[in-house]
């Protein structure tokens, strides 16, 4: 009894501060932007000194070197569980959304074409050559609910899915493709790793995230603050920076970080009935709709190569890397000509992609214990998906027609 008052009480207290983010959110364009520009760099850079006192001492690594702990498989498992526990309660069969990255904003057709003006130590994997390839590009909410825009958690998501991409792949369930997974919440992960993700996932599965980060016993505050510089308020799927957050490999012994950075500016920003009305349930999508029956849109995609082992780890996705260290490059560029996305089957047609950072040449494999975690996770949780849906996997060619 006393237990389930605790945890009621403590249920109460976590709704009440989410009713208040959500009052906040809809003040930020107010004030968002000119906060942000005057204190986001300035505040990552005390978190970041902070994140790196409380890391342990300098493991001696090399360059795009993985060190593994004892506990991943433990830690994964629970990881998978937690997740499906929270499919199985939010969705029907039928209706079974993504475990992450769960609500589809829109999937839309591109164009990336490799830059001949890289320098010579980039050219490889996809980057090899400058030529073109085309893409699909699905813009997502983070989940695990299918919330309205504005009550969303406030980042999204960009996966890019190549296609036509010759040589052997990582993950054998596609055989031409090469996905890049990114998400707006900054440049680093949710959590340092995947013991830490676990703690999260059983959070969320009893709808208080929040607790995750603000629980006295088990906190996790430079975290909190860190990814706060940059949840906010969301206006438009196609004008937003987005990053990897998990290092791969740039051939063999170089690693890298990669970024999709906005090239159009003017993109559809307008969010009807803010501050205090009922804006569109899917004002995201429309602000995509409007955007692309106007105009092309263009991202330059980045990638950051590690130059320090211990300042730039691969095992802790809470640091970021300095890009005082090492600066983006412009490496491709990402066109998404003007077109019409947002029929029926061309949603469900979505359903039946799977985006998988392991659907990639060995050039770029997946590196840390994060995205170890991915290859089983991912491939177990969107083959439940799609058993639950009744639906099957689809390797796209690009040749695909839409109604």
């Amino acid at each position: 009894m006393i237990m389930t008052i605790k945890n009621r009480v403590l249920k109460a207290i976590h709704n009440f501060l989410i009713q208040l983010l959500r009052i906040e959110r809809r003040l930020e364009p107010w004030f968002r932007p000119q906060w942000d520009y005057l204190f986001r760099e300035p505040g990552s850079r005390i978190i970041q000194f902070f994140v790196n006192r409380r890391r342990h001492k300098n493991e001696n690594l090399k360059l795009a070197e993985e060190s593994s702990d004892p506990d991943e498989e433990e830690s994964l498992n629970k990881i998978i569980d937690l997740m499906m526990d929270q499919m199985r309660g939010r969705f029907k069969p039928g209706g079974y959304e993504r475990g992450g990255n769960t609500k589809t904003h829109g999937i839309v057709r591109a164009t990336v074409t490799i830059r001949d003006d890289l320098p010579e130590h980039c050219r490889k994997g996809i980057f090899a050559n400058p030529r073109s390839y085309p893409a699909y590009i699905r813009y997502s909410g983070p989940g695990p609910n299918v919330p309205a825009d504005i009550n969303d958690v406030g980042f999204m998501s960009m996966a890019v899915k190549l296609m036509g991409v010759p040589g052997e792949k990582l993950m054998s369930e596609e055989k031409f493709t090469q996905d890049f997974i990114t998400t707006s919440g900054g440049a680093t992960f949710v959590t340092p790793n995947t013991r830490e993700n676990a703690k999260l996932q059983y959070w969320s599965l009893v709808d208080m995230t929040l607790y995750y980060f603000l629980n006295p016993k088990d906190s996790h505050l430079l975290d909190f603050f860190m990814q706060s510089l940059w949840t906010a308020t969301q206006y438009n799927p196609l004008g937003q920076r987005y990053w990897s957050c998990t290092p791969y490999l740039l051939g063999e012994g170089q690693a890298m970080m990669y970024s999709f950075v906005p090239k159009t500016k003017d993109v559809e920003r307008h969010i009807p009935g803010l501050p205090f009305g009922t804006p569109p349930f899917n004002y995201l999508r429309e602000n995509m709709i409007k955007t692309l029956n106007e105009k092309d849109v263009e991202f330059d995609l980045m990638i950051q190569i590690q130059t320090d082992p211990h300042l730039m780890p691969i095992e802790d996705g809470s640091v970021r890397w300095p890009e005082k260290l090492s600066p983006f490059i412009p490496a491709a560029t990402v066109h998404i000509p003007k077109q019409k996305f947002d029929s029926d089957t061309q949603f469900e047609f979505a359903k039946r992609l799977k985006m998988n950072p392991w659907h990639c040449l060995p050039e770029h494999r997946p590196l840390g214990n994060l995205n170890r975690a991915r290859f089983r996770m991912y491939y177990e949780l969107s083959k439940f998906r799609q058993e639950m849906n009744q639906t099957t996997h689809l390797e796209p060619t690009g040749d695909e027609i839409f109604d």
